[in-house]
């Protein structure tokens, strides 16, 4: 699996799909898009696109849904610039990345213990369990030392990616992803910040960033719950690898499918362009619309084209448009 993987990430950048205009933006919006769709949110790509760059509000989405993907959006941002300058993982760190990605829609919480609020990225302090009837995370006064302890093996792991091969840094941000949602330091948004660590740590290392989508979601969870009860990450790491396989094939065919539409789609103009040179030869008396019956596409298609070559100089107009003719220049 892992050759695979590696093998479809040199074809995807050999076909420089990564290189197109405004990928590093899209791509960021679907990781964004996907990332709250795990969370419930109903927003899609294109709807996250319109909120972003033009900033306006969505007609029929809660203002909930629009601040945790706008929210995100600033999280993404502000890890992406971290990444670039390599920057030390640290408890501070992290909370203040979910400060940013709870900004809007987290709560204050009171406690025996003191209140805490997870909108100012703070950690829990009571104890949670998987959902109704399922497991509970450690105990939150265990919490601490735990984050402590992940920051710095975190910290170690990540000395020398030079020297680490491009499945091993992927198995380093997955493990991580799985490591910080298990902890679960926050009261709320913890499997939006192990996503966005996940995508972090891709990022500081050259990677196609990881994306889960929401047609997954169970089966994702279904992994992360089977991961912690037997302690075996290759559950985890496994699922990770197929999901990313399969999301680079689509990619690819994708590309290749717009590529092949494109390349149609000029293959068509040359030869309408030449039919419409041959027929204007044999009849420079023919209007747009007749060229466009016997060609099989419309009068504006036609007339775009004489546009085209009369600029060339392959057709020249003789008298006016009414009563005139069109001369193939030879």
């Amino acid at each position: 699996m892992q050759n695979e993987l590696e093998k479809l990430i040199l074809q995807y950048r050999e076909l420089g799909i990564d290189q197109q205009i405004d990928y590093d933006k899209f791509y960021l919006y679907s990781l964004i898009t996907h990332s709250t769709a795990i969370e419930g949110s109903t927003i899609t790509e294109l709807e996250n696109q319109i909120m972003f760059d033009q900033g306006i509000s969505l007609k029929g989405k809660s203002i909930m849904e629009q601040n945790m993907n706008l929210d995100l959006k600033t999280a993404y941002e502000k890890a992406i610039q971290l990444a670039k300058i390599h920057t030390p993982i640290t408890i501070e760190l992290l909370k203040e990345l979910s400060a940013l990605v709870m900004k809007n829609t987290g709560s204050e919480y009171k406690t025996a213990l003191g209140n805490f609020s997870s909108a100012k990225g703070e950690l829990r302090l009571l104890n949670v369990s998987a959902g109704i009837g399922g497991k509970s995370y450690m105990s939150y006064n265990k919490v601490p030392a735990k984050l402590s302890e992940f920051c710095a093996q975190l910290n170690s792991a990540r000395e020398h990616s030079a020297n680490k091969t491009v499945a091993r840094l992927y198995e380093l941000s997955f493990d991580a992803h799985y490591h910080l949602v298990t902890i679960h330091p926050w009261a709320d948004g913890n499997g939006r910040m192990a996503r966005l660590l996940m995508n972090m740590l891709q990022f500081e290392f050259g990677l196609i960033p990881s994306k889960i989508l929401n047609e997954d979601k169970a089966e994702y969870i279904k992994a992360l719950v089977e991961t912690r009860e037997t302690d075996d990450l290759a559950i985890f790491r496994n699922f990770m690898n197929a999901t990313m396989i399969r999301n680079l094939r689509y990619d690819i065919a994708v590309f290749h499918q717009s590529v092949g539409e494109e390349a149609e789609s000029r293959e068509k103009t040359t030869k309408s362009r030449e039919k419409i040179v041959t027929l204007l030869s044999k009849d420079g008396r023919l209007s747009a619309a007749a060229l466009a019956g016997i060609i099989g596409i419309t009068p504006k298609a036609v007339e775009k084209q004489i546009a085209k070559l009369k600029a060339e100089g392959v057709l020249k107009r003789i008298g006016p448009d009414k009563g005139g003719y069109w001369q193939v220049v030879k």
